[in-house]
């Protein structure tokens, strides 16, 4: 089956906002009823700063050899969740300049042709990271697909080399998921200090926990994981410094979870139903805000925390793996 490929090309300047100027560390505030507020961690504007960084290096890469970072997606099915993830990749591409390229296939294809689709990706020499967005169609082999995706391309880190060189201590994987990766990334910036701290991840997902675990203990933390087989998992996560939760359960940390003035990143993505919405839902997080805000000492939010910073470090390992390809620096 021939694949419907997009090509888009630009090498925009991506402008800063006047949110840019964030805290170097976490601080604690007061509402009007002089009860603590934690500090809401923007990473919405975080991820701006950030991707208007890469749009600076990808015209100075055009500019000096005339070549641009490549990112190819390759998306099976219509999803409308996939769908918006896709677009909202592409359309990051297209803010910093990055090249982007898309194989759509219906949700019946074979598996062959997807992964037709993963060695054409790899054999083009102006591809530099690889998506293949998740989650595929039931009959597919998904771990099959993504150990198809050349090393050096992906992107999304999930090759169970860049996994195997992340878990090992004295190895540097090619890549890091994006999510981890953003999420460490939420840290440093905050000015957290996570070296001898407790930190509690909730979930152990592929994707986000295992990899978020990995690299907190990167970083010297002393990391527990919180599972559907844990038996206190409100016990262990409340003696945690820093909370990481990506379960995907509306509202399941609340505030009596919460070791006071503990550093909270919520990575869940959950609708709930809102008829006052135009969309007839909104999303939260897996953490109750409304309680977690008044006990931790700083807290992302849902949205506008840690998934604006999921992409930009996806922008981010895309302008790294072309550096490394074009021997650019």
């Amino acid at each position: 089956m021939a694949l419907l490929l997009r090509r888009l090309k630009d090498c925009t300047s991506f402008g800063s906002t006047e949110g840019d100027l964030i805290p170097t560390t976490p601080r604690v505030t007061t509402s009007a009823g002089d009860e603590p507020v934690a500090t809401v961690i923007d990473g919405k504007s975080i991820a701006e700063e950030i991707r208007s960084g890469i749009a600076e290096e990808v015209c100075r890469m055009k500019d000096t050899i005339g070549k641009v970072p490549g990112l190819a997606v390759i998306l099976v099915g219509q999803r409308k969740d996939s769908q918006s993830y896709v677009r909202n990749k592409i359309k990051a591409c297209q803010e910093v300049g990055i090249t982007s390229l898309m194989a759509e296939l219906p949700e019946d294809c074979e598996e062959d042709e997807v992964l037709s689709a993963v060695s054409s990706f790899n054999d083009n020499p102006s591809v530099h990271g690889i998506l293949v967005q998740l989650p595929l169609p039931q009959h597919m082999d998904e771990e099959r697909i993504l150990n198809v995706v050349s090393l050096d391309k992906d992107v999304d880190g999930f090759h169970p080399l860049n996994m195997g060189n992340l878990a090992m201590r004295g190895r540097e994987p090619l890549f890091v998921p994006c999510t981890p990766k953003g999420c460490i990334e939420l840290l440093l910036r905050y000015g957290v200090e996570i070296m001898g701290k407790k930190a509690v991840v909730i979930g152990r997902s592929n994707i986000v926990g295992m990899p978020t675990s990995l690299l907190l203990q990167r970083h010297h933390a002393t990391v527990s994981t919180v599972h559907a087989f844990t038996r206190n998992p409100k016990e262990i996560t409340r003696e945690a410094d820093i909370v990481v939760s990506a379960i995907g359960v509306a509202n399941i940390v609340r505030g009596d979870w919460l070791k006071p003035g503990a550093v909270v990143l919520d990575v869940g993505i959950n609708p709930v139903e809102d008829l006052s919405s135009e969309y007839g839902y909104r999303i939260i997080g897996d953490v109750c805000f409304e309680e977690a805000v008044q006990v931790a000492s700083a807290i992302t939010p849902v949205p506008g925390g840690v998934g604006p910073m999921t992409i930009a470090m996806l922008l981010s390992n895309t302008l790294d793996s072309s550096k490394r390809a074009y021997g650019f620096s």
